[in-house]
C-alpha cells in the first residue's frame, strides 16, 4: 500500500510538472491572453464568490457544525440546536457589525474635522472646505446630501449637521455644528474651533482603545469560559467515557444538557455586561 501511494504521488508530481511545462509554452506562443485557463477562471471566481457568501452568511455555519455533532452524537437533536442557533448567531454578527460601522463613523469624524480644518488654513471658504472635507471622507452617509447642500447653497449648515448627528457613531457632528453657529454668529475662528473639536475627539477615541486594550484580559476569560464545555467534551471523548453517548441517548443526560447550556448561556450574558459596562465607563 506504502509503494503505491508513494507511485501515485510520482505519478501525480509528473503530471503536474508536465501540465505547468504546456502550460508555459501556450503562454510563450500565444501570449498573455492564454494565461488564464476557463477552467481555472471558473473555479477562481467560484471560489471568491463562495468566500464572499460565507462572510456575509456566517451564521449558517452552526449547521454543518452541528450536523458533525450529529454525526458523532448518532442524534438528531444537535441539529435542531445549531438551527435554533441561526437566528441568535446573525443577531450576534450584526450588533458587531453594526458597532464596527459606529466606530468608522466616529473616527471619520475625526478626520472630517482635520480636512476642513486644513481647508480652511489654505485659503478656502467654509462652505468650501466643508463640501471638500465631505467629499473626501464621505463619512455622513445618507446624511451627506442636505449637508452639502445646506454649505454649497448658504443654507443652515449647522441645523444640517445637527440633524447628521443623531445617526449612530455620528455624534461627534454636534460639535461641529457648535462651532460652526458659533463661528457665524460672534465671528470666532471655525478653525481654532475645529481644531479644539478634533483633539478632544482624538483624546476620547485614545481613550476608548486604551480601555478596550485593558478589557482585552477579560475578554479573553470570557472566551476561555466559552470553550470550557467542548474542552471537557473533547476530554471525556479522549478517556473513552463517550460523552456525546451519555448527553444525547438518556434521560440524566439530556437533563444535565438542558441545565449545562442554560447556565452557560446565563453566565455568557452576564460576562459580556459586565466587560461591556466596563467599556463605557
Amino acid at each position: 500500500m506504502y509503494a503505491a501511494a508513494l507511485c501515485a504521488g510520482a505519478a501525480a508530481g509528473l503530471g503536474s510538472a508536465e501540465r505547468s511545462r504546456v502550460r508555459r509554452r501556450v503562454r510563450v506562443l500565444f501570449g498573455e491572453g492564454a494565461r488564464q485557463e476557463p477552467l481555472r477562471e471558473w473555479w477562481e471566481t467560484g471560489w471568491s464568490r463562495l468566500c464572499g457568501c460565507l462572510r456575509e452568511r456566517r451564521e449558517w455555519l452552526c449547521l454543518p457544525a452541528a450536523m458533525v455533532l450529529a454525526v458523532l452524537g448518532d442524534s438528531v437533536l444537535p441539529v435542531i440546536a445549531g438551527a435554533a442557533a441561526v437566528p441568535l448567531v446573525r443577531r450576534w454578527l450584526r450588533r458587531r457589525e453594526l458597532r464596527k460601522e459606529r466606530e468608522r463613523r466616529a473616527g471619520a469624524v475625526v478626520d472630517l474635522c482635520g480636512a476642513v480644518v486644513g481647508e480652511l488654513r489654505a485659503g478656502r471658504e467654509p462652505g468650501q472646505a466643508l463640501l471638500v472635507a465631505v467629499h473626501g471622507t464621505g463619512v455622513l452617509g445618507a446624511a451627506g446630501p442636505g449637508v452639502s447642500a445646506a454649505a454649497r447653497f448658504g443654507g443652515d449648515v449647522p441645523r444640517a449637521l445637527g440633524q447628521a448627528a443623531g445617526e449612530p457613531g455620528l455624534e461627534g457632528l454636534a460639535g461641529v455644528a457648535a462651532c460652526w453657529r458659533v463661528a457665524a454668529d460672534g465671528g470666532a475662528g471655525l478653525a481654532a474651533g475645529l481644531d479644539r473639536l478634533e483633539g478632544a475627539l482624538r483624546a476620547e477615541r485614545r481613550r476608548r482603545e486604551e480601555l478596550r486594550a485593558q478589557l482585552a484580559g477579560a475578554w479573553s476569560t470570557v472566551t476561555v469560559l466559552a470553550l470550557l464545555p467542548v474542552l471537557g467534551l473533547g476530554l471525556g471523548a479522549a478517556l473513552g467515557a463517550d460523552p456525546l453517548g451519555v448527553l444525547l441517548h438518556s434521560p440524566a443526560g439530556l437533563v444535565c444538557l438542558v441545565m449545562g447550556a442554560a447556565l452557560e448561556a446565563a453566565g455568557l450574558v452576564w460576562a459580556t455586561r459586565i466587560v461591556r459596562k466596563g467599556e463605557v465607563v
